[in-house]
Order: structure tokens, then C-alpha cells, then sequence
């Protein structure tokens, strides 16, 4: 660690008197302080101040001065967005409390598939060829329909302006050899604009606490590679065609023990090895058409698939002894339309169709859904300091009943530099594949997994068997009577989640000197999805299952600020304040209804003091952030901290939310870490970057993807 803080200030001290020509390009700080341009929360160009909705922008200099590669760190230092590591040790990112299964992630505006036991892994995205990222926070299924309950988040890749063939070559090496390269090519020649862009991940094994053997994690190496390629047409003045696509493949050693019996019924262990295979393609053509100056349509198709392939082989046999196949497709056909109506505002309207099909090894057939969506929004300022923005979605689903989508915004200038802004809408999540046809029978522990299609079926298949346990007095009769009793109530359909969000706050810009926003929020769930015990089985494990619940609430306070303290030197940081309760539980702590044991076992009823709520949420979190540029000498140096407070994993008596009384072994003390970097430019061309991730040392066996510090050295050639 030492040696890099060393490396970081030589080059300060190298770089002094050296001249710079490049240092009115490379003044950041005054030249990008025009105001930002925001796509994600109207489907239109708007400018970030006076959007209604709150929304978080990060600028390809943010990313690019920070030294992150992978999407996840990146979203990480942003106020409101928390990476949590759910209980099957997947990470996703939460918004205002809510988990990722409900973000809606986009790349260029159209929707990526393939998650992990609903999350999904943002470390699957390279940073490299980016110019923006977009989060909305809030319901926006009005737009965007399922999975934008929480938000969305959109990332957004460069677009071709020079005439000269431009591009840039990197390469970066760091700790546990971790390497990332990166190749890309752009150009505008006359009517055609076209983009390459190449990259090259690759991380070796770590572990986390190796001093401690008994509870030592072993993270397995990975490899990928990711291609993006964007092609720009203008067939005319009026008409636009693009085309673009992606491809990212990784591979992963995977390995893993476990218990079997040999031909003479002892105990033996299995020690497996083998690879887990990840591929994501990308294909997106659309055609964009102005009509007149007030009337343009965007024509889109889209197609997408994701697999994930894991096969694990006896390390002695070679026999097989696990395989998993995901391979899910998507493909969306949309057409939307802008129709400007004097100086009143825009008329936004649109028109799809979906088609998802899943092939998974835990399903017992292919399945597919489809769905037709219609949509539209008036975007209108009726007076002069007031902007309002109304608008609604229409969804038919083949598995689930249809949905309407509303939302209401508002933005008014209060004065030149304060306004407020208020925001309610509509979300909702659609059931997905797994929580449907899932049919899992985990082999070692004997436990199984129903999706809610499932149920009628394979629980009577479980009875057949004998593999149900009702008692040992039923007859036969007895015992079917109790199998269509739990059958029963799985005739009806699975509800879609949904989710009434409202956000209202402040917005103080002085210039661009000191920017203040300040927001509160509520989201307010319904038929939240979630497992529950179906059955016992003879062995002594359960039937699980999935089913609508109670409602939920999330609420809180954000608030965020950047302050420039001299024209290179911006400070930046941000707050949130969570509660996130279920209201069932709630009710019965504030009535005295909820007991647990204390420490002399006696039982006791909850207080609401020591009522946490939900798991994995932090009451707490922050972050700071200081970017310092130094043009005469063409460096910048940085430095982000992050703080989250302590939370709860699991539920240890019982009682089904996270208190107090809880094992202290599923609770995750409060913990901060702390990222810098410098860069300095070198030779007009060249530019060498030095940093170190987590300088902090925090590690915890419940957070795989924060192995210790993590310093890198980066080398960037433009040309």
C-alpha cells in the first residue's frame, strides 16, 4: 500500500513545470459544468435541473477520473444506491431500500436479462466505453413497465462525433493479478458514424479471512471479454437509421465437496471441479424518422440472450455430478412517437410487444410469456416556473392480470436558484420464470423448491411417492384430503408485485458553485412474492413455495451536495436515512404481539426500539467525495469514502425480522471504506493512472467481492 501512496506522489512532484498543452481540454472541471442532459426519466432530452424525478447522473469523467472498470463500483459511491449481498451470497444493487430484483437495468434504453435468484450482477458491465450512467430513482413502470419498482438504471455508450479516425488502448494490472484492457475505435465519415469497442477482464483466486481456516470464503478466478460495436446511418435529414450490438463472454473455475455414500452405504466425500460458462448477446436496430419539426417516431427491434452453463465433474472419475443450464431469451419490437404541441410541451406515446422464453435444467419444460404494452406522457409546463409531467401504461400479460401504470410529476421554480419537486408513481414486477415453474430437489440436503405452476402437480406426485408427512394414523384418503386442501389455494393466479412510490424535495443551484438536493421518499409494496413452507417431507426437510404476502414500506430522507471550493476542486457527499419495516410485524411489535427470548431465555415481547426491520438494510449511509485537478501539471487526484451502517442477514429466533435478540453471527457491523486514484497526462497522448481500492482493509466473509486493498497501476494511449 505503501508504494502506491509513494508512486501517486512522485507523480505529482515528476510532473511540476512540465508543460501542458492539453490543459484547456483537460480543465474538467470548468468545460463539463454546461448543464447535463438526462434521457432515462422521460424518454426525451432533458436537462438534469429540472427534471421532476430524482435522478443521479454520473459523466464519463466521474468514471473515468475514478479508476473504476465494473459497473458495480461505480454505482457503489452513489448516494441511494447500496451493493447488498443477498442470503445465497449474490450482489445486487439496492434503491431506497428496495432489492435489485425490482431495477430495471438498460443498456442504450432497451432492457438486459439474466439474474441470479433475481439479482443481477452489475460486474457483468465494463465502464470502459461508457459517456453516461442514469439512475431514476421511484416507480417507473409508466415507461418502463415490470421490474421498475425500485428504478432504473441506464447505461449509456458513446456516440461518434470526429471526422478523424479516434480511439484509445488501456491496460491496467492490479492486486490478486487482476487485468483489464481495453481497445476502441470511432469515427464520423460524412453519413456514416460507426464505434468498436473491446475489453478484457480477468481477476485470479483470493480468499477471504485466511487466517481463519473454519470460516475462510475462496473466491475462484474469472476471465471474460466484451465486444460492443454501435453504426450510424443518415439515409437523409429526416431519417436515421443505427444498429448495435454486444457480446460478453466468462468463464470461471468453480469447484466445490460434497457428502455422498459408496457401494457399501459409507459416507464418502466428493471432491468436484469444474467451470461455470456466462454469455450475454445484444442486438438492437432502429430507425429514427422527424415527420415535421414538431413530430418525430423511433421504430425499434430488439433482441437479447443470456446463458449461464455450470458443469462440475467428480475430480477422480470424471463422472458428473452437477449441471445447470440457463438460457434465457428475449426479443421486444417498439415504436414510440414525440409530438411537440406549441410551447405548451410533448405529447411522448408508445406501442410494444415482448416475447421471453427460459430453458433451464430446474424446470421440467421450456416456458415462455408475451406481452403487449401501449404507453403515453404529457410532458407540459402550463406556467412559466412549472413543469408537470403526467402520464400512464397499459400492460397484457400472458401469465399475469393486465396493469396500469399511472404517474404524476411536478417541478416548480420556486426561484432562479431553489425549487421543489414531487413525484408519485406506479410500479409493478411481474412473477418471474423461477417464482412459476422452478422444480428443485436439492440432493445432499433433501429440501425442495415449488414454482406456484408447479404446486398442483408435484405435490401430488411427492404424495404418490410417499415423500409427504402427514402423520401416522391418516389413511390414504385422509392424507389426499390434506394434499388438496394445500393444492387449493394454487388455482388462483400468482399476483404481480406492486409498488406505490412518492418522492418530494428541494433543489438549490447557485451556478454551478454549490448544487443542493434534498428528497423525501415512500414506497408502499403490495403482493410481495416471496417462499413459504407448503409441507414436510418424510425426511425431515420442507416443500417450499411462493406466494403474495402483506405489504412492505420503505421510507427515508436523501440528501446530497457538491460544493466547489475553487474552480478544480469539487467536494461532493451524500446521506440516507432508511426504515424498511414489513407492516404485519410492525403492528404486532407496536401491540406487544411480537415475543423473543433474551439473553436468560426468558420471553419477552419485542420492543419497538429494538425492531430493526428488514434484513440487509442499513439505517444509515453516506458517502464523500473530492475531486482535485491540478492543470498545470496535468494531474488530478481523488479520493471517495462510502459508509454503511450495521445490518442484520438473517433471522436467527424465529421471529421473522431482524431485532435486537439476533445471533450476532448474522449481523454485519457498521464499516466504511475508502477508494483514491490519481492520474497524470503524459506526452500529450499518454496518461498513467495509480489508485487503490478499500485502502481501508475492510473484509468480512458476507461481502466475497471486497477482498482486502486492492491497488492497480492504469496506462492509457488516445490516438
Amino acid at each position: 500500500m505503501k508504494k502506491f501512496i509513494t508512486f501517486i506522489l512522485l507523480l505529482s512532484f515528476n510532473s511540476y513545470g512540465q508543460e501542458n498543452p492539453l490543459s484547456r481540454e483537460n480543465d474538467s472541471l470548468k468545460t463539463e459544468k454546461l448543464e447535463e442532459v438526462v434521457l432515462t426519466a422521460t424518454r426525451t432530452e432533458r436537462q438534469l435541473s429540472s427534471i421532476p424525478l430524482p435522478v443521479i447522473l454520473v459523466s464519463d469523467r466521474i468514471i473515468k477520473q475514478s479508476g473504476s472498470v465494473r459497473l458495480n463500483d461505480i454505482l457503489a459511491e452513489q448516494t441511494g444506491l447500496v451493493l447488498a449481498n443477498d442470503e445465497s451470497g449474490f450482489e445486487g444493487i439496492q434503491i431506497q431500500g428496495i432489492d435489485s430484483d425490482y431495477t430495471l437495468i438498460l443498456l442504450d434504453g432497451v432492457p438486459l436479462v439474466g439474474r441470479s435468484s433475481g439479482n443481477f450482477d452489475l460486474s457483468r458491465l465494463t465502464v470502459g466505453n461508457i459517456k453516461q450512467i442514469e439512475v431514476v430513482k421511484g416507480p417507473t413502470s409508466s415507461l418502463y413497465g415490470s421490474e421498475a419498482l425500485a428504478g432504473v438504471i441506464n447505461i449509456i455508450t458513446e456516440k461518434p462525433k470526429n471526422e478523424k479516425l479516434k480511439g484509445q488502448a488501456s491496460y491496467r494490472i492490479g492486486s490478486f493479478t487482476a487485468q483489464d484492457m481495453n481497445l476502441s475505435f470511432q469515427q464520423k465519415k460524412g453519413k456514416i458514424r460507426y464505434a468498436l469497442f473491446g475489453n478484457r477482464f480477468s481477476r485470479g483466486r483470493y480468499t477471504l479471512n485466511p487466517d481463519n481456516d473454519e470460516n475462510s470464503l475462496t473466491v475462484n478466478p474469472i476471465e471474460n471479454y466484451t465486444f460492443n460495436g454501435r453504426f450510424y446511418y443518415e439515409i437523409n435529414d429526416n431519417l436515421k437509421l443505427s444498429a448495435s450490438g454486444r457480446y460478453f463472454d466468462q468463464l470461471q473455475d468453480s469447484g466445490f465437496s460434497i457428502s455422498d455414500t459408496d457401494a457399501d452405504g459409507q459416507e464418502v466425500i466428493v471432491n468436484a471441479e469444474g467451470e461455470a460458462i456466462e454469455r450475454d448477446i445484444n442486438a438492437l436496430i432502429k430507425l429514427d424518422q422527424n415527420w415535421s419539426k414538431k413530430f418525430d417516431a423511433t421504430y425499434e427491434l430488439y433482441y437479447t440472450n443470456y446463458i449461464a452453463e455450470d458443469i462440475s465433474r467428480n475430480s477422480e472419475t470424471n463422472d458428473i455430478v452437477f449441471s445447470n443450464l440457463f438460457d434465457q431469451k428475449l426479443f421486444r419490437g417498439e415504436i414510440r412517437a414525440n409530438n411537440k404541441i406549441g410551447n405548451i410541451g410533448t405529447i411522448t406515446t408508445g406501442a410494444g410487444y415482448q416475447y421471453d422464453f427460459l430453458d433451464r435444467s430446474l424446470f421440467e419444460n421450456e416456458v415462455s410469456f408475451n406481452s403487449q404494452y401501449i404507453y403515453s406522457q404529457f410532458d407540459m409546463n402550463p406556467l412559466e416556473n412549472l413543469n408537470i409531467i403526467i402520464g400512464a401504461r397499459f400492460d397484457n400479460h400472458s401469465e399475469y392480470s393486465n396493469q396500469v401504470s399511472p404517474k404524476f410529476a411536478f417541478n416548480y421554480k420556486i426561484t432562479d436558484k431553489l425549487s421543489i419537486k414531487g413525484s408519485t408513481g406506479y410500479g409493478f414486477k411481474a412473477p418471474d420464470f423461477r417464482q412459476l415453474y422452478l422444480n428443485f430437489t436439492n440432493p445432499s440436503v433433501g429440501y425442495s423448491v415449488l414454482g406456484y405452476k408447479t404446486v398442483p402437480q408435484e405435490l401430488q406426485t411427492l404424495f404418490d411417492q410417499g415423500q409427504l408427512a402427514f402423520g401416522t394414523n391418516l389413511t390414504s384418503a385422509q392424507g389426499q384430503a390434506r394434499v388438496d386442501k394445500l393444492i387449493a389455494p394454487f388455482g388462483n393466479d400468482l399476483e404481480a408485485e406492486s409498488s406505490i412510490g412518492y418522492n418530494i424535495g428541494l433543489n438549490y443551484r447557485q451556478s454551478n458553485k454549490l448544487i443542493l438536493d434534498l428528497n423525501f421518499f415512500r414506497n408502499d409494496f403490495r403482493n410481495l412474492i416471496d417462499t413459504f413452507v407448503l409441507a414436510r417431507k418424510t425426511n425431515g426437510q420442507n416443500v417450499f413455495s411462493y406466494q403474495n404476502f402483506d405489504e412492505i414500506y420503505t421510507e427515508g430522507i436523501e440528501f446530497s451536495a457538491t460544493y466547489h471550493l475553487h474552480k478544480n476542486i469539487e467536494i461532493s457527499g451524500g446521506y440516507q436515512l432508511l426504515y424498511a419495516f414489513n407492516k404485519d410485524i410492525k403492528r404486532q411489535v407496536k401491540n406487544g404481539e411480537l415475543f423473543v427470548r433474551d439473553e436468560n431465555l426468558t420471553s419477552v415481547a419485542l420492543s419497538e426500539d429494538d425492531h430493526y426491520g428488514f434484513f440487509n438494510r442499513s439505517r444509515h449511509n453516506g458517502n464523500l467525495k473530492v475531486f482535485w485537478e491540478i492543470p498545470k501539471w496535468t494531474l488530478n487526484l481523488n479520493a471517495r469514502a462510502i459508509y454503511r451502517s450495521k445490518y442484520g442477514l438473517g433471522d436467527t429466533n424465529g421471529n421473522g425480522t431482524f431485532d435486537a435478540f439476533d445471533s450476532e453471527a448474522v449481523v454485519v457491523d457498521g464499516f466504511a471504506t475508502l477508494n483514491i486514484a490519481a492520474s497524470k497526462r503524459l506526452f500529450k497522448k499518454f496518461e498513467i493512472q495509480a489508485g487503490a481500492d478499500n485502502v481501508l482493509n475492510y473484509q468480512n466473509i458476507n461481502i466475497p467481492g471486497n477482498p482486502g486493498i486492492r491497488g492497480y497501476v492504469r496506462v492509457n494511449y488516445q490516438f
